[in-house]
């Protein structure tokens, strides 16, 4: 007989943390970009309805990207019309350049994101060209969405360690992030690509961020797990002031253009944490659970989640 799942853990306040935090969800798209069987556009429809039903309030839908690059992804105006009855939940979408845009736009999305490179290896083995220019290639990118009333999130990958250039320099991480804010962007996500990020080290970007006048309600943190270090250091960055931390339902996810990217931070081990430090997001532990066990029989695989394998051992 397998043992009962545990209680939700008794919340114990730390003043030093934020009273609430909103989780940006993106299993929908980084979570399922990287799975090498195509899930059908009424799946993912019917994922993001269950996320939003848990109680999720921004979840990132799909990308505009070339259905070459990122099959997975190919079917964005499929679906969008799918979410049309979740008129209270922001659906934010990447878009890699103009053309991405101007798909976007032309089916009413009202939130965009760009995703940029702090390296020069990841920028070519990405976007193909330079970080200098891949920047270039958003500045318009940025306005016109800005000119629209549409807000830009900025992706930063690679802010800890590259697969191919060893650790990340902090200095080159603000420069990108300063220059990603001067084109317009209304908030950036600081990347831990392939999960080797410490919490030191995230303490340390934060400062210098901070010291370039870069504050951390401007900031969300988006950590993978590779080492087993996502929640240790998205306490960090609670720690310094983050309040918008990106988490994907189950720990879905990867990155297609970096192999040794594993998994994102799991949303249910993130609003386990969350719980029981008395912060508050919204979002239903169980019906969350519920969502990512529905996406896992899909995708023939348990749940890479913690908390989803605790909660369910059976199906574990």
């Amino acid at each position: 007989m397998s043992p009962a799942p545990a209680s939700l853990p008794t919340p114990t306040p730390d003043p030093a943390l934020p009273a609430r935090v909103r989780v940006h969800e993106v299993g929908p798209r980084d979570g399922l970009q990287n799975e090498r069987a195509v899930v059908p556009v009424e799946v993912k429809a019917e994922f993001i309805h269950r996320l939003a039903d848990a109680g999720l309030t921004t979840i990132e839908a799909t990308s505009f990207v070339r259905p070459d690059r990122v099959p997975q992804l190919a079917d964005a105006e499929d679906l969008w019309p799918r979410l049309a009855d979740l008129p209270g939940v922001r659906l934010p979408a990447l878009v890699p350049n103009a053309r991405g845009l101007d798909r976007a736009l032309a089916l009413g999305v009202r939130e965009v994101a760009v995703f940029a490179s702090v390296t020069e290896s990841f920028a070519r083995a990405n976007l193909g060209r330079s970080v200098d220019a891949s920047l270039d290639m958003f500045a318009p990118v940025v306005t016109r969405a800005t000119d629209a009333g549409v807000p830009v999130r900025g992706y930063l990958s690679m802010c800890f360690g590259d697969p191919w250039e060893g650790e990340v320099p902090i200095p080159r991480v603000v420069a990108v992030a300063r220059r990603l804010l001067d084109l317009g962007c209304a908030e950036l996500s600081l990347g831990d690509t392939i999960g080797v990020a410490t919490p030191g080290r995230v303490t340390a970007l934060l400062a210098a961020l901070g010291d370039a006048g870069i504050g951390a309600e401007r900031l969300a943190v988006h950590f993978h797990d590779t080492y087993g270090q996502a929640l240790a250091n998205t306490l960090a960055a609670l720690r310094y002031g983050v309040t918008t931390v990106d988490a994907s339902a189950g720990g879905l996810g990867g990155c297609p253009f970096a192999r040794s990217a594993t998994g994102n931070l799991a949303t249910e081990d993130l609003l386990w944490m969350l719980r029981g430090l008395g912060i508050e997001t919204g979002v239903d532990l169980d019906r969350l659970t519920a969502a990512s066990l529905w996406m896992a029989r899909h995708l023939g695989r348990p749940s890479p989640s913690r908390t989803v394998r605790a909660s369910a051992p059976e199906e574990a």
